[in-house]
């Protein structure tokens, strides 16, 4: 699977890559009425759709990445959808963006029906994005734990990456950043840095394999949890 993520470009294509390579290992776990969480553009749509038998979006109105979603809903706050509603949950970079995530996993749990799948993941190692609404970084350790306070057994916490990766990712977004001018020249000059992005990024995926903890300095995280049974009276 390739996605056509809307972010994806020559200088950050490792970190969609990563990715696309998890969801792909999460495919078995996607199933029934899958619940997209955050949806934005839906860049994950046809590969979802394929796995599920019924793909719902779910997105605020103020979005800045908002195409026509299916429910319009403050993820804030809690959600208009009936309670185990969902067997499968996405929510990709979106915990960061809330003012309340434990409220929000709170509903996550709440819509997903038990034995559902929570597939979340979460920027670590990133900048500053979507200002002012970028509120938060999680470590796996918060993540273990509010997830698990939210009813879920959470299964797996996977690294985006290493510490090489994780450079090599800041040393072309600072590059880029550097680019001034017209937009011809900013064109000329991002064309004469994709080698170096590329090679760098490829480079990052070999040293990587030598990075014997890469939670601790990754890009981001990606955790699969399972929604627990309610407790019995």
């Amino acid at each position: 699977m390739r996605t056509h993520h809307p972010n994806r470009r020559g200088h950050n294509w490792l970190v969609y890559r990563a990715m696309d390579q998890w969801l792909e290992r999460c495919s078995t776990l996607i199933r029934g009425h899958v619940l997209d969480l955050g949806a934005g553009e839906a860049p994950y749509r046809a590969f979802l759709t394929s796995l599920g038998d019924r793909y719902t979006t779910v997105d605020w109105a103020s979005s800045q990445h908002r195409i026509d979603v299916d429910i319009v809903a403050d993820l804030n706050q809690p959600l208009p959808i009936p309670s185990g509603e969902a067997d499968t949950v996405i929510c990709l970079s979106v915990l960061e963006h809330l003012r309340r995530p434990e409220a929000f996993l709170s509903e996550a749990g709440r819509v997903l029906r038990p034995g559902g799948t929570l597939l979340l993941q979460v920027p670590w190692q990133w900048m500053i994005h979507e200002a002012p609404h970028d509120y938060f970084r999680y470590t796996p350790f918060a993540l273990e734990f509010m997830i698990s306070n939210a009813g879920f057994a959470v299964q797996s916490i996977a690294p985006l990456g290493g510490f090489f990766s994780t450079l090599c990712l800041k040393m072309n977004y600072f590059s880029r950043r550097l680019i001034r001018g017209p937009r011809l020249a900013r064109t000329i000059v991002s064309t004469g840095l994709l080698p170096f992005w590329f090679l760098g990024q490829s480079m990052a995926l070999l040293l990587d394999q030598v990075d014997g903890h890469r939670l601790a300095e990754a890009p981001g995280y990606c955790v699969v949890a399972i929604r627990r049974p309610p407790p019995t009276p």
